[in-house]
C-alpha cells in the first residue's frame, strides 16, 4: 500500500523542525540536531504507524513509544504537540525550564504521552524490551485463550535511538533478551547519523550494528536517506515500507537502521558535533528557516493551518481505533468477568482480599536463609497473586526465585530440560545481564499491568545501578531481590562480598532497601513491599540465621514491627544502652545484650531492617523507639558505618567493617572481623562511657 503523503504533512515536519531549534534557541541549551533531522521519521511513527489517543495516555490499546535517545526529548514533545497531548506552543517556548512541561529529557509521570523517564543512553532499549515482554505476559495473563496478535492486550512496541544507544552495554544486553525471546511486537529505528558529541562517531564505533542485531536474532533493514552519490533524499516512502515490513515479521523483533545526516537542512552546522548538544545561533537559525521557507525573523512561528490539520486527523484516527477497540474489549470483559476484576485490580495497584493468608509461617528455632525464606514465600503468594512474576541474572537456585509449577516466559522450542517455558511463562531468564534485567523491569513496571521481581547477588547491583536509579526516579513498584548479602558469603572472596553496597543503596533517593533479621522478617518484608507499590529492594543471607519465637513470653516482639521501618525488638523498659541492627547481625545484638543484662545493664534492641520507611513515621513514634535521652547507642552492621551515624549520635559506637573481605568460611569472616556479641558488649561499654561524660 503506498504512503498517502501531502503538502500538510510537509508543513507539519517543517514546522517542527523550527519549532525544535527555536525551543532550543531561546533557552540556550539543548540538543536540536537530531529532533530537526528526525523529524520525519517521528512525525511518520506518530501519524502514520502508532495507535494512540492524545486525550487518554493510558488508553491499555495503545502502541508504546519510547525515544531512547533522550537527550533529543523535542523529538517526541514536536510530536506530542502536533497531535494535541497536552503540549502548547508555550509548553515548547519553556524547554528545560522550571517546572515546565518540557523537561531537558522526558520523565515519565510528567509529560503526557510519555511511557518511560529515558536521558542515559541505552536504557530506553531495555526499557521497550520490557514493555514488548509486558504485553505479552500481559496477553497470557489475561486472555490466554486468544490466538497472538488477536487479543484486545496486543499491540506494538516503537523505539526511536541513536548511535550513543548503541555504543552502550546495556542495549547489546537488552537486545540479545529481546532476540532470544523473539518478540515480535517490538520495532527500534535507529538514527545511524555518525555523529556526537566529539563529533565523527569513527573515532570510537565503527562496528556494523545491523551484523550485531542480526547475530541477536533481529529482523534488520536499513534505508538510506544519504545516498552513494553524497545526495540527501528524505525518502519517507521507503521508511514507511520499512516499518511495514517491520510490523509484518512478528517472531522476531525488528531494527531499521536509518541513515541520516544530523541537523538536516541546517546550513553549515548540519552534519556536525556542534548542533548535536548546542543552540544554533543567529546565522544557523536564519539559515534553517530559510531553507524551510520561513521567516527567519520570526520565533515559534507554527503554521497553525498545518497544525490544526493534523490534530484534527489525529483525533479521527484515535476515534476510529478507539471504537474498533472498545468494541472487543467489552466483549473481552463479558466473557472474562474474573480476568477483567483482576485486571482492574493490578491497575489500580490493589491487592486481593486476604492475600497475606497465604504467607507461610516458619519454624520458630530452625535456622534458615532469608534467601530460603523468600524462595518460600513467593512460591506461597504465587497462586493469590498471578500478576506477579519474575526471575534472575542467571542465578535462579542461587537467589530463590524459581516459582515452582510454573513453566518458564519463553518460545517453546528454548525450554530446556530444568526449564520448560511457553510464550506466555511466568518464570523470567534474564542471563548474565544485571544491567539489562533492571532495565527490562523498568518498561515491565511502567507497563502498570502485572507487578515484577528481579534477582542477582547483592554485589553486583553495582551492574544495574543506572536502572535502580530510573525506577526510583519514576517511582515504580519493581522489587529487587539482591541475596549475598555480606562477608557471609564466605570463600567467594571479596569481589563477592557486598561492604559498601548497603550504604550505597541508601543513598539512592525514594528506594526502600529492606534487610530482615530472620525467616518472619523476610514474610513481613514481602508483605510490606507488595502493599507499598514503590521501588524496593530485598537484602537477603546465604548462611541461615536464626529464627527465635517471638511474643511476650519469648520476650521478642512480632515481626509485623517491619513494616514501620524499625521497632522494639527486645526491651527491659528504660534502656541504658540501645542495640540497633539489620539483617544477620541481629542476632548478634539479642546475644550481646543478653550479656549486658548479665552485668545489670538495662538494653533494648532494635531492629532496623529499612532505615527509609523508618523515616516516614512521625516523630512520636521514632521517640519511642529511640529516645533522645538515650545517647549510648551501637550499631551492629556488616557494612561501613556511614548510614547509621545519624542515629547513632555523638556518643554512639558502630560495630561495622571498613574494608574489603577475605577469602574463607563466613562464620570464620564474622569472627575475625569483629562481628560477635563480644564486640558488640564491647563496644557497648563505649559508648556508655562516652555517654556519662
Amino acid at each position: 500500500m503506498t504512503l498517502k503523503w501531502d503538502s500538510i504533512d510537509d508543513r507539519a515536519v517543517a514546522t517542527a523542525r523550527v519549532l525544535a531549534a527555536d525551543a532550543v534557541e531561546k533557552v540556550g541549551n539543548g540538543h536540536p540536531g537530531t529532533a530537526i533531522s528526525l523529524t520525519p521519521a517521528a512525525y511518520l511513527l506518530y501519524q502514520r504507524h502508532m495507535k494512540f489517543d492524545p486525550t487518554d495516555e493510558h488508553w491499555l490499546g495503545r502502541d508504546r513509544f519510547v525515544l531512547s535517545a533522550g537527550h533529543s526529548s523535542l523529538t517526541q514533545y514536536v510530536q506530542l504537540y502536533l497531535a494535541g497531548m497536552d503540549l502548547e506552543l508555550e509548553d515548547l517556548k519553556s524547554l528545560r525550564t522550571f517546572k515546565s512541561k518540557t523537561p531537558g529529557h522526558p520523565e515519565f509521570k510528567h509529560t503526557r504521552g510519555v511511557e518511560v523517564t529515558t536521558g542515559p543512553l541505552g536504557t530506553g532499549i531495555g526499557a521497550a524490551v520490557g514493555f514488548a515482554m509486558s504485553a505479552r505476559r500481559s496477553h497470557g495473563l489475561y486472555d490466554p485463550e486468544t490466538p497472538m496478535g488477536e487479543s484486545v492486550f496486543d499491540h506494538n512496541v516503537y523505539v526511536i535511538a541513536g548511535d550513543g544507544c548503541m555504543q552502550e552495554g546495556v542495549q547489546s544486553e537488552a537486545a540479545s533478551l529481546a532476540g532470544t525471546q523473539r518478540l515480535g511486537n517490538l520495532t527500534v529505528i535507529y538514527d545511524d547519523n555518525h555523529i556526537s558529541i566529539e563529533d565523527d562517531t569513527n573515532i570510537a564505533f565503527n562496528e556494523d550494528v545491523l551484523a550485531r542485531y542480526e547475530s541477536y536474532g533481529w529482523h534488520v533493514q536499513r534505508v538510506d536517506w544519504l545516498k552513494d552519490d553524497g545526495s540527501y533524499v528524505e525518502d519517507i516512502q521507503a521508511l514507511d515500507h520499512a516499518l511495514n515490513e517491520a510490523e509484518k515479521v512478528t517472531d522476531r523483533p525488528s531494527i531499521i537502521a536509518l541513515r541520516t545526516i544530523i541537523g538536516w537542512p541546517t546550513p553549515k552546522k548540519q552534519n556536525t558535533g556542534g548542533i548535536h548538544g548546542s543552540k544554533l545561533g543567529d546565522e544557523a537559525l536564519r539559515g534553517l528557516k530559510e531553507a524551510l521557507g520561513f521567516d527567519p525573523e520570526a520565533m515559534f512561528a507554527a503554521d497553525e493551518e498545518a497544525v490544526n490539520a493534523v490534530r484534527e486527523a489525529t483525533a479521527k484516527r484515535a476515534r476510529e481505533a478507539r471504537e474498533q477497540w472498545d468494541e472487543r474489549f467489552n466483549a473481552w470483559r463479558e466473557a472474562q468477568p474474573e480476568r477483567a476484576a483482576m485486571l482492574d485490580r493490578v491497575l489500580a495497584g490493589g491487592l486481593p482480599d486476604g492475600w497475606e493468608s497465604a504467607l507461610p509461617v516458619f519454624e520458630e528455632g530452625k535456622a534458615l536463609a532469608t534467601r530460603a525464606a523468600s524462595g518460600q514465600v513467593l512460591n506461597a503468594i504465587k497462586d493469590v497473586l498471578p500478576e506477579l512474576w519474575g526471575g534472575s541474572a542467571d542465578l535462579a537456585g542461587s537467589n530463590n526465585t524459581y516459582m515452582d509449577g510454573y513453566p518458564s516466559f519463553l518460545p517453546e522450542d528454548r525450554s530446556s530440560e530444568k526449564f520448560p517455558g511457553n510464550p506466555f511463562g511466568r518464570n523470567l531468564h534474564f542471563g548474565v545481564r544485571e544491567f539489562g534485567m533492571g532495565a527490562v523491569m523498568n518498561g515491565i513496571a511502567a507497563d502498570h499491568l502485572t507487578r515484577v521481581y528481579g534477582a542477582t547477588f547483592f554485589v553486583f547491583s553495582d551492574f544495574m545501578r543506572g536502572a535502580v536509579r530510573l525506577a526510583s526516579i519514576m517511582d515504580l513498584p519493581v522489587t529487587y531481590v539482591w541475596t549475598h548479602d555480606s562477608i557471609g558469603v564466605g570463600e567467594d572472596g571479596p569481589t563477592h562480598q557486598p561492604i559498601e553496597h548497603l550504604a550505597a543503596c541508601r543513598a539512592i533517593p525514594n528506594l526502600a532497601v529492606v534487610r530482615p533479621a530472620d525467616a518472619a522478617e523476610t514474610a513481613q518484608a514481602w508483605k510490606s513491599i507488595l502493599e507499598r507499590q514503590h521501588p524496593a529492594a530485598l537484602i537477603l543471607s546465604r548462611q541461615g540465621l536464626p529464627n527465635p519465637a517471638r511474643g511476650d513470653e519469648a520476650g521478642l516482639a512480632a515481626a509485623e514491627g517491619l513494616d514501620r521501618g524499625a521497632y522494639v525488638l527486645s526491651c527491659d523498659g528504660d534502656p541504658d544502652v540501645i542495640l540497633l541492627a539489620s539483617g544477620s547481625e541481629v542476632s548478634i545484638a539479642l546475644d550481646a545484650a543478653a550479656t549486658l543484662r548479665e552485668e545489670g545493664r538495662s538494653v533494648r534492641v532494635v531492629s532496623v531492617p529499612c532505615m527509609e520507611w523508618f523515616d516516614e513515621q512521625d516523630e512520636d513514634y521514632k521517640e519511642s523507639v529511640l529516645p533522645n535521652s538515650v545517647r549510648a547507642r551501637v550499631s551492629v552492621e556488616a557494612g561501613i558505618a556511614m548510614p547509621w551515624h545519624r542515629w547513632i549520635g555523638d556518643a554512639g559506637r558502630a560495630v561495622c567493617i571498613e574494608h574489603f573481605g577475605e577469602s574463607a568460611d563466613g562464620a570464620r569472616l564474622f569472627e575475625e572481623f569483629g562481628f560477635t556479641a563480644e564486640a558488640v558488649v564491647s563496644a557497648a561499654h563505649e559508648s556508655l562511657d562516652a555517654a556519662a561524660k
